[in-house]
């Protein structure tokens, strides 16, 4: 039987590398008689070990131990997937292991490509996070904004301003709470302004694109799904994730016209993707460019 396997990526946390010991101080020596081949720079790099805290069998990839869950049931094909805590393989119970194996073998760049992703996604979800205190910094379309809480409510505009005084680097955003408030606090009025301005935003977007499209939307809805930018329905209703509007507003955009293009096709069908670039050419790059984004998540 043709065997087909299913290849999943989760892009969340992956283990940290183990740190390289320092270089000792050694005295030249003389060229060997014969050229010693150069190790591969990833191998040089990579950790020892990937470790799956449920792993219960192990395997060397390359210059790599990695250790892996397994797992049988009822299932026609091979499945490796790639998460936070590191590979799983899931397999039909009449799969010999050795066959299991030189998959994992056959597929090991892909594996060790995959792994080495998870870890920089953990390490770009990390720096991201934000600490919700007076000073806190955080990115509103893609540039940097700074926490500042104004007991006094010293501005005009309810909940919070944006404010970008003379001399200063980056744009500050007073809220009107006590300087002792506490973390949930500052987030919670912090966050409900950031959702107030992408409420106003991504109307903005959808008014913008949607003529250009030849399409008509009925609503839009603010969504904070973990792993969705946003999604269309067939009523003509939009959602978009309102942590959006941490990103620059290229990317913003291209999350606009790919949900509005779906009014017209609900696939990712060539006629689809053609629709999208008919408004933006260079639509795969900044779908790229999403994907490596990292915004704070579950703050």
């Amino acid at each position: 039987m043709q065997r087909f396997v299913q290849l999943a990526l989760d892009f969340l946390a992956g283990p940290d590398p183990v740190p390289m010991p320092p270089a000792a101080t050694v005295r030249p020596v003389e060229p060997p008689s014969e050229a010693v081949p150069a190790v591969p720079l990833a191998d040089v790099l990579e950790p020892a070990v990937w470790h799956h805290p449920r792993a219960n069998r192990q395997l060397r990839l390359g210059a790599c131990e990695v250790a892996y869950e397994f797992k049988r049931g009822k299932r026609r094909t091979i499945g490796l997937s790639v998460r936070a805590e590191g590979l799983t393989v899931s397999a039909p119970r009449w799969t010999p292991v050795g066959e299991v194996e030189a998959l994992l073998r056959d597929k090991s760049a892909w594996v060790l490509e995959k792994l080495r992703e998870t870890r920089q996604r953990s390490q770009a979800l990390d720096q991201a996070r934000i600490v919700w205190q007076d000073g806190a910094l955080f990115d509103f379309l893609g540039d940097r904004v700074c926490v500042r809480l104004d007991p006094t409510h010293a501005f005009a505009a309810a909940g919070g301003a944006l404010e970008r005084l003379p001399g200063e680097d980056m744009a500050v955003l007073r809220l009107g709470l006590a300087h002792g408030a506490g973390e949930p606090r500052i987030r919670d009025a912090a966050q409900a302004w950031l959702m107030r301005q992408a409420q106003t935003l991504f109307v903005q977007r959808l008014d913008h694109f949607a003529p250009q499209l030849g399409v008509r939307y009925t609503r839009l809805r603010l969504s904070s799904a973990g792993t969705r930018w946003g999604s269309a329905s067939a009523d003509g209703s939009i959602r978009l994730n309102w942590r959006l509007i941490h990103l620059p507003i290229d990317l913003i955009d291209y999350v606009v016209v790919h949900e509005l293009s779906h009014l017209l096709h609900m696939d990712h069908s060539p006629r689809f993707w053609a629709v999208v670039a008919g408004v933006m050419p260079d639509h795969a790059e900044r779908r790229r460019a999403l994907k490596r984004a990292a915004v704070p998540l579950g703050d």
